[in-house]
């Protein structure tokens, strides 16, 4: 599903990720866990196609078979609303718009019609316990309902993977668990491969697979 090799990025002068290799499989659970500054955002974003990569000899980025830096601008950009879906710690709802609305946005972006894209939000929120808050703004929603919007909106186009970038660490201790079983019924729903940086060590150890960062490199 996912495949990096000799992955390295730096900042000006500051050497962020040192050659990281990495593979995940379809439908796997990964968390990368380590101390602020390891480079795990970085690595997630880079991932995600939301950053690029500073090319070395052997370099490569290889998501659902597809070679990333072989697309143009314009089919990264297609590739990232269809295939690929982000979850942020803080939500990054839209708060002008309703629950629907905000799920809906990707959709719209791949041009889906909107009867089809409201038919799939609303089974997304009713899947996710969540079918009495369509017409609610972010707003008249609870933290946790929130976060459930924004899984719901990173489901919406069916993508191949999920990459969520400490997705409860805004959240109390009892959301944050619903939300940690939530990612393996999905995972059994939709059979999407989730990457998953967190500080959390009870979300980490239920991943299928830990991986520790120190210093822009994996440690096995």
């Amino acid at each position: 599903m996912i495949y990096a090799q000799n992955i390295h990025k730096y900042y000006g002068n500051l050497h962020v990720l040192k050659g990281v290799n990495l593979h995940i499989e379809k439908s796997e659970i990964v968390s990368i866990v380590g101390a602020s500054g390891a480079g795990k955002t970085t690595l997630l974003q880079i991932l995600g196609t939301l950053d690029n990569l500073d090319k070395q000899t052997s370099s490569a980025l290889k998501i659902n078979d597809i070679d990333i830096y072989s697309l143009s601008s314009k089919k990264l950009s297609k590739f990232r609303n269809e295939q690929v879906g982000f979850i942020f710690q803080f939500h990054q709802l839209l708060p002008e718009f309703t629950a629907l609305e905000n799920i809906c946005i990707p959709a719209f972006i791949k041009k889906t019609p909107k009867a089809e894209a409201e038919k799939r939000a609303l089974e997304l929120l009713d899947f996710l316990g969540l079918k009495g808050r369509a017409s609610h703004k972010p707003g008249e929603l609870s933290g946790g309902e929130q976060q459930r919007i924004a899984v719901a909106r990173s489901l919406i186009n069916k993508p191949a993977v999920i990459f969520a970038d400490e997705p409860s660490g805004n959240l109390d201790s009892e959301s944050a668990e619903r939300l940690h079983k939530l990612f393996f019924q999905l995972r059994e729903e939709f059979h999407q491969t989730f990457v998953i940086v967190t500080h959390n060590e009870e979300l980490a150890n239920m991943a299928d697979r830990k991986l520790t960062m120190v210093d822009g490199e994996i440690i096995l």
